[in-house]
């Protein structure tokens, strides 16, 4: 079965915020069809957007959506990332497109500000969360329903995820491939890339700030 994995996509997101889960997907499906070539890869990774239109990134990279909210493919894990959010809590269209896709979805996950996206739509009402620590307070006070927790990389509420700080959606990321595909590939993936995954969601040491 290959899923869908739809990133959201911005002005003003978070570089690693999108780009790191999306390298997380693209090589989890490499190193799936290394170790099975005659099966599709589990994952087809894209970005939606508002609008198909290019979006500038913060820092000023451009990027380009596969898809607009009127076009995309059905979705089975959507991944809101964070960044500069204060403009899109306050856009009807987007809020309901994400409450809708993320209630229609397998999974669906924040990473960092995208908690309070996430957030908006309600679905985390009486659930635990997490973001970046620097914006904990401010998710506690806008979205009192909401147990913001600080001392972990990620919560997992079985359907319902988030990350905390930009990094930590590398993590989560692996943890969904787990979730998704098994422990095997997710280590199989952090391998290829590289990169010393935390795949328990407490933070090692105390370095959160």
């Amino acid at each position: 079965m290959t899923r869908n994995i739809a990133i959201y996509l911005y002005d003003e997101v978070e570089v690693l915020d999108f780009a790191g889960p999306f390298e997380v997907f693209c090589t989890a499906g490499r190193m799936a069809q290394r170790a099975f070539p005659r099966l599709p890869s589990p994952f087809n990774i894209f970005f939606v957007a508002a609008e198909n239109r290019m979006m500038r990134a913060r820092g000023g990279m451009w990027v380009e959506p596969h898809y607009g909210f009127s076009d995309h493919p059905p979705i089975n894990v959507l991944i809101i990332p964070g960044g500069v959010v204060t403009a899109q809590l306050k856009k009807t269209a987007v809020i309901d497109w994400l409450s809708h896709t993320a209630r229609q979805a397998e999974l669906a996950a924040s990473v960092c500000t995208g908690a309070f996206l996430l957030a908006r739509t309600g679905l985390l009402d009486g659930l635990a969360a997490t973001t970046h620590w620097e914006d904990a307070r401010d998710l506690r006070t806008l979205f009192p329903a909401v147990t913001v927790r600080e001392e972990v990389r990620w919560v997992d509420n079985g359907s319902i995820l988030s990350a905390a700080g930009i990094s930590a959606g590398l993590d989560l990321s692996l943890h969904l491939v787990e979730k998704l595909e098994g422990k095997d590939l997710a280590l199989k993936t952090a391998r290829q890339m590289d990169y010393a995954w935390q795949d328990q969601p407490e933070k090692e040491g105390n370095d959160a700030h």
